[in-house]
């Protein structure tokens, strides 16, 4: 699954100028300022606020997706807890997500993602990213939903996942599920809300994982009681144990 990652752009400008393939020439964001948050090490269960890209802009959403239909609050902070991440598989079927996968897909850039690998009953994280280090984007997909008792609306997203690739597969090696990535020529059909069904669904499968890398890193990242989003975390440590992985 994806509920941790690294995000460490702080210029909106250059963020944009990654996504200008994306971005409608000369739109203007509508609720982000010059700078965006960095994190290190981020856990979607803290449903953080991220840029994600729209077809029509960049703006700020919260991670864990609350579906259009929820009747209250109690039901919004229950059901985002499970919607950090959307099955590829099932995306079409589940009653939170059908929609938004239709008409409803944005990215969301990042850095780099944090999956554990098990061994001898023992957690190790690993720190996966791009070959050249640079932004690439994760498949997901959005929402808005509306308090109908305060009027106050929450804007929402949720990352899709899918089976992992060769790399990921011996990292994450019990559940074996990775992000959805997307492709850098692909993002803007991704975007586009004019997909059809089967197109959309063509883009649902494992990244080449000949343009990704991983590292072992800290297991004090293991414990959400630890400062985590702390340039350390991405720090390599290696562990004599897991000699036939880390190389």
């Amino acid at each position: 699954m994806c509920y941790n990652i690294a995000y460490l752009e702080r210029r909106l400008e250059k963020y944009c100028e990654r996504y200008k393939n994306v971005l409608p020439s000369g739109r203007s964001n509508t609720n982000i300022g010059s700078e965006l948050p960095v994190y290190y090490f981020l856990s979607g269960f803290t449903n953080p606020q991220l840029p994600i890209v729209k077809h029509d802009g960049i703006f700020l959403y919260e991670w864990g997706l609350i579906p259009f239909w929820v009747k209250d609050s109690r039901h919004a902070g229950e059901i985002r807890s499970m919607t950090l991440n959307a099955v590829g598989e099932t995306v079409f079927e589940k009653p939170s997500f059908k929609k938004s996968i239709i008409s409803n897909r944005c990215l969301l850039g990042v850095n780099g993602f944090f999956e554990w690998h098990t061994y001898n009953k023992k957690k190790y994280p690993f720190f996966i990213h791009s070959k050249g280090n640079d932004i690439f984007s994760l498949g997901s997909i959005y929402d808005s939903w509306t308090d109908r008792k305060t009027g106050e609306v929450k804007n929402t997203f949720s990352i899709i996942t899918t089976q992992a690739n060769p790399l990921v597969e011996k990292i994450h090696n019990i559940k074996k599920r990775m992000p959805l990535i997307i492709k850098k020529d692909d993002e803007p059909k991704w975007t586009d809300p004019g997909l059809d069904k089967s197109q959309v669904k063509a883009l649902i499968k494992p990244y080449d994982d000949k343009d990704m890398t991983a590292y072992p890193v800290s297991r004090k990242v293991n414990y959400p009681g630890n400062e985590r989003n702390i340039p350390e975390a991405l720090e390599r440590v290696d562990y004599n144990e897991l000699s036939h992985i880390q190389g």
